[in-house]
């Protein structure tokens, strides 16, 4: 029965309900009812079961409700088949066990097949009855069902549906997140002049979040207030709401006055069989006279409300005696609040301030500024409640309430406002839970870094809590981000079951930063263990770090060509595996990496898939992916080749940008055709890019290749005069012409301008200068100038270099040990100029060139200096 029903069929019986008369049939008495009884039989016909009168009610109710939670449908409803079956006449009653359990879980199809059943035995509903129908429709999704039952009860004056059928309704649409149909109850119950009750303005509540309308949750806050005293659970769902929308002020300020009705002792609670809470009022209809705005709301409106409420909204709490205090929220002090929201102009000192009473009033176990008396907290907790029974609800919502405005901290990245809920939670006797952890660690880490965040981690792990997975995740990110690769991969490890793709995502990032594809694969296998699918982000990584075999200062051979092409299809094959598709970037790594392993005929095949499923449709993905092309073609001398891309490029209308002018400007120096590289550089002027430190490199470069250092040096001048900063590449581009041609004097000319400027040298320059000496055969200077240049690899500064200086000859330079030379090379991972200058100074002093460490006082550094100054002259 239950599996023929269907929402059409709800819909149909529905309908003939709202066409039908209510029966009025007249009741046995009670004697007659206790003397009647129900005989059941099983599938053989056999008598299983007699029982009399009331008691068999109870006895099938219950076998319904086991079946149903058992998952026994066909049971439960041939169970409930067998009721019309009996000749006892039944009481609405006599089935509310079964509707309240549909309106809990819900089950709105077997809700229906139990109305169907009383319909057929005559039984007068009640209004009770009729409540948990429609709460069982709303909840389960038939929302148009439960209005059918509306307009129905809506005509008939012994059945006038009450305000919890409404509120149940506004449940369903929150549910659903469906604001026509809340609109429509709205409406509705306007037009019956329903009213409001504390659970009307919690639903109201649910849709304003909805909406991402905090005006409107403001607007419901001030008609509540109008009403209703503050109790523990309206002022739960109000933190909540302000929580989700990111108003911290509004939700600090909400939470101490939840603080400050709970330890003045007037706080109470209840709690449901079922050991939900509740109101611990009589929640009484109260009218409606304000337009909430929730209907029809424009949401960007809404977005930057700043909240004023605290000062025109007091608040009443009932004192044990009975008498109404209205404690004005404008007391708490404005501008403390609002110091910690960064989003708004806060006065530092007054931040100052008050972040010192907070920390201040945490370590005396008081609170500044929130009504609050010393003598009614300690650091223990709440000294005014009576028992456990109170306490533990309390604490447990109270709880739940920090957690929420902390979590909000954490999304709006405010560690200062989360640092002072934590340490008030720990003053009230509130034990953070995991998530209260969670939330508190993962604004830690985004505000303060990682290193605080291992911090609150161990304190958490001294309590005996187990880090949620997502915290783990958290904190493996943050490692990640700061390049800890042993700590993120340790932090991975724990992850015992993850949903959480993102955090081996950003150790693969980590680990194609340092360079090691060799831990990649750990975190691949761990992926695997944790059966997690790899996003399209996962093979954007993969395409960086296995796409090219060799080292980044290795050229690629036949055999490195014909593995890079293996990993490539086995990465390609398990994208498409995983339904994947190719986006822009793992597109650009994968053609990137052809070009590093200089496959020249793969590239190009590439380029065209990549044309027909970026370039054609997006043109800015177009340029930078026929930029990838351009530039693996140049740096591959293939220049002919990078001309026709180029060509074909301008012939699809894609834009050419700065960085493409810049690749053809340089493929101009490879086949060193100066009046090439000029007609480029008019159409980007024309495109409105300016020339950059790159362009004026490549065309010094087409000029020192003819010889020309005049015009070469012109040029550099130029630059100068427009600003533009130089570097070091462009002062090597001079160096590596002047060795070749041995030109001494534009090699000395260049290094006093690079140190004039402050450019470090690099050890291309070291190179550079200490050949052009020694083809010269000026080994004494060559090897001055290797010194000098080393230092300067080191720091420009003498001061840092007279600090530094005991450490590196003791540990680098003057060693002894066998090892020296192993721990520079260790340098070569994060500091390549610093290992190459220290592996210089050190063959220097091996060879018996006594090492100085001020450049200045240097022969060669004082003639270049005053070589300079005549020049200037």
């Amino acid at each position: 029965m239950y599996r023929s029903l269907s929402r059409a069929h709800i819909r149909s019986v529905a309908d003939a309900f709202s066409r039908s008369k209510a029966h009025e049939k007249g009741r046995k008495n009670v004697a007659e009812r206790m003397e009647s009884s129900w005989t059941f039989l099983n599938s053989k016909g056999q008598s299983y079961f007699r029982l009399k009168g009331e008691s068999i009610i109870k006895s099938v109710e219950a076998q319904i409700v086991n079946a149903l939670r058992c998952g026994e449908r066909d049971r439960a409803s041939h169970l409930l088949s067998n009721v019309s079956k009996g000749s006892i006449s039944l009481r609405a009653n006599d089935f509310l066990y079964i509707l309240n359990y549909c309106a809990r879980s819900p089950d709105p199809l077997f809700v229906m097949e139990t109305w169907r059943i009383m319909e057929e035995k005559e039984v007068v509903m009640s209004r009770r009855c009729y409540l948990l129908i429609i709460r069982a429709l709303s909840k389960g999704g038939y929302i148009e069902e439960a209005f059918n039952w509306l307009n129905f009860l809506g005509g008939n004056h012994q059945t006038y549906p009450i305000l919890p059928m409404y509120n149940s309704l506004l449940n369903g649409c929150a549910q659903m997140q469906s604001m026509t149909y809340a609109n429509r109850c709205l409406d509705i119950m306007e037009e019956r002049m329903m009213g409001k009750s504390e659970v009307t303005y919690c639903e109201l509540l649910k849709l304003a979040v909805l909406q991402q309308n905090l005006s409107a949750v403001h607007e419901i806050w001030n008609e509540w207030a109008k009403y209703y005293s503050p109790s523990i659970i309206s002022l739960r769902k109000f933190i909540w709401s302000f929580a989700k929308l990111n108003d911290l002020v509004s939700a600090f300020e909400t939470l101490q006055q939840m603080v400050a009705l709970v330890v003045k002792g007037t706080a109470s609670i209840k709690q449901s069989a079922e050991g939900q809470f509740r109101f611990p009022r009589l929640d009484i209809p109260v009218p409606s006279n304000i337009e909430l705005g929730i209907r029809r709301c424009n949401i960007e409106e809404s977005g930057n409300y700043l909240p004023s409420f605290s000062v025109h909204c007091p608040v009443r709490i009932e004192e044990p005696d009975g008498r109404n205090d209205y404690i004005d929220v404008s007391s708490i002090k404005t501008e403390a609040l609002l110091s910690v929201d960064k989003n708004l102009n806060r006065p530092v000192e007054a931040e100052k301030e008050y972040r010192y009473q907070l920390f201040e009033a945490a370590n005396q176990g008081s609170y500044p500024d929130f009504g609050i008396e010393n003598s009614e907290t300690s650091g223990k907790g709440f000294l005014m409640l009576k028992g456990d029974t109170e306490i533990v609800p309390l604490m447990k919502v109270l709880r739940w309430s920090f957690n929420d405005v902390i979590h909000a901290c954490a999304q709006s990245k405010n560690a200062e406002l989360a640092e002072q809920l934590f340490i008030q939670m720990q003053n009230l006797g509130l034990k953070p839970s995991r998530h209260t952890y969670h939330s508190f660690i993962k604004v830690i880490v985004s505000e303060r870094g990682i290193t605080d965040g291992m911090k609150v981690l161990k304190a958490m792990t001294k309590r005996n809590l187990k880090p949620y997975n997502a915290t783990l995740a958290t904190l493996s990110i943050g490692c990640s981000k700061n390049l800890e690769l042993d700590l993120a991969e340790a932090l991975l490890d724990q992850i015992i079951e993850s949903p959480y793709l993102q955090p081996f995502n950003a150790l693969l990032a980590a680990c194609n930063v340092k360079d090691q594809p060799e831990r990649a694969v750990w975190v691949l296998a761990k992926m695997k263990q944790l059966k997690l699918q790899p996003d399209i982000r996962t093979y954007e990584l993969l395409f960086s770090l296995f796409g090219n075999v060799n080292a980044p200062y290795e050229k690629g051979n036949m055999l490195s060509k014909v593995d890079a092409a293996k990993r490539i299809k086995a990465i390609e094959l398990d994208m498409m595996k995983n339904g994947v598709q190719h986006s822009h970037l793992s597109m650009q790594n994968l053609l990137k990496a052809l070009g590093t392993e200089g496959m020249i005929s793969e590239l190009i095949q590439y380029l065209h898939v990549a044309e027909n499923q970026f370039c054609l449709t997006n043109t800015y993905a177009g340029t930078s992916i026929y930029n990838t092309v351009l530039h693996s073609l140049v740096e591959a001398n293939e220049s002919h080749m990078a001309i026709d891309v180029f060509k074909n490029m301008k012939y699809c209308g894609l834009p050419p940008d700065a960085a493409t002018y810049n690749i053809m400007i340089d493929c101009c120096s490879n086949i060193r055709c100066f009046m090439s590289a000029s007609a480029l550089v008019s159409m980007m002027l024309r495109d409105g890019f300016y020339p950059q430190t790159c362009t004026y490199t490549a065309l010094i470069k087409i000029m020192l290749v003819d010889g020309d250092f005049d015009e070469a040096l012109n040029l550099l001048d130029q630059s100068f005069l427009e600003g533009i900063p130089p570097d070091v590449l462009l002062f090597n581009t001079f160096l590596l012409e002047a060795q070749l041609k041995g030109r001494i004097d534009i090699i000395e000319h260049i290094v006093e301008r690079m140190h004039q400027e402050k450019i470090q040298p690099d050890p291309s320059t070291c190179c550079y200068v200490f050949s052009a000496y020694v083809d010269r055969g000026f080994l004494s200077t060559a090897m001055e100038a290797l010194q000098v240049l080393s230092m300067r690899m080191i720091s420009e500064d003498e001061s840092t270099l007279q600090q530094k200086r005991a450490y590196f000859e003791e540990n680098f330079i003057l060693s002894e040990d066998l090892h020296a030379e192993s721990c520079i090379l260790e340098l070569f991972k994060d500091e390549e100029n610093l290992a190459a200058a220290l592996l210089n100074i050190r063959w220097c002093a091996l060879v018996g060139f006594p090492v100085s460490w001020l450049p200045s006082e240097s022969v060669w550094t004082k003639r270049l200096a005053s070589y300079s100054l005549r020049r200037a002259c």
